[in-house]
């Protein structure tokens, strides 16, 4: 077990230094022979955890995935339930926050994740990581949402994909560099538009 534990740890610690380079250098500035100097293991240790450079990206993106859907594992979505006003935006907030760079942690995933989006675009072998990523981060919203009531789920679910991606890419690039209270401010304003101010949740229904 101990030999086992130091396996696991020397792979995380090997993702880790890569995403270092990511964040520093971007996908373009990583090698593996670098996050070899990073990590401070020669190359041959690196690759006897990731075949290639290619498989390390991959295993990189997959655990920012990961991370981020443990994070939401901590909010059940039936205790959504029954929630309106104020109460239901505190609690959607608490969960899509766990998606944007708020600390550092989260801003690094943030980067990982936008270099890899970027990256599929022209690069296929990406696409199946990013695009279920993707599916599943819509899954969650749209289940969030059809459980606070809101009217169209799916629909508005898109909408709020839509500002969680602006609001991470206006946060991690010199394009627009939102501070952390300001993009918090600035989802709070759209969860409210949906969740108290518009008619996006349903009526209770009436006896007439």
């Amino acid at each position: 077990m101990p030999a086992r534990i130091d396996l696991e740890q020397r792979r995380k610690e090997v993702i880790e230094a890569a995403f270092r380079l990511l964040v520093a250098e971007g996908l373009s500035g990583m090698s593996l022979r670098k996050v070899a100097v990073e990590s401070g293991l020669n190359i041959g240790s690196v690759r006897h955890y990731f075949d290639d450079h290619r498989s390390l990206l991959v295993a990189a993106v997959t655990n920012v995935g990961n991370r981020m859907g443990e994070r939401l594992t901590r909010y059940p979505t039936d205790a959504l339930a029954g929630l309106t006003g104020e109460s239901a935006v505190d609690a959607l907030q608490s969960r899509l926050e766990e998606l944007l760079p708020v600390d550092e942690e989260r801003r690094v995933e943030a980067i990982v994740l936008t270099e890899f989006i970027v990256a599929a675009r022209v690069n296929p072998i990406f696409r199946p990581v990013t695009e279920q990523m993707a599916a599943d981060m819509r899954q969650v919203i749209t289940d969030a949402l059809r459980v606070l009531e809101v009217h169209a789920p799916a629909e508005e679910a898109e909408r709020v994909i839509a500002v969680l991606g602006g609001l991470v890419l206006d946060s991690v690039t010199p394009h627009g560099s939102l501070s952390v209270e300001r993009l918090r401010a600035t989802l709070r304003a759209h969860l409210r538009s949906i969740l108290v101010d518009g008619p996006g949740v349903d009526a209770a229904p009436t006896d007439d």
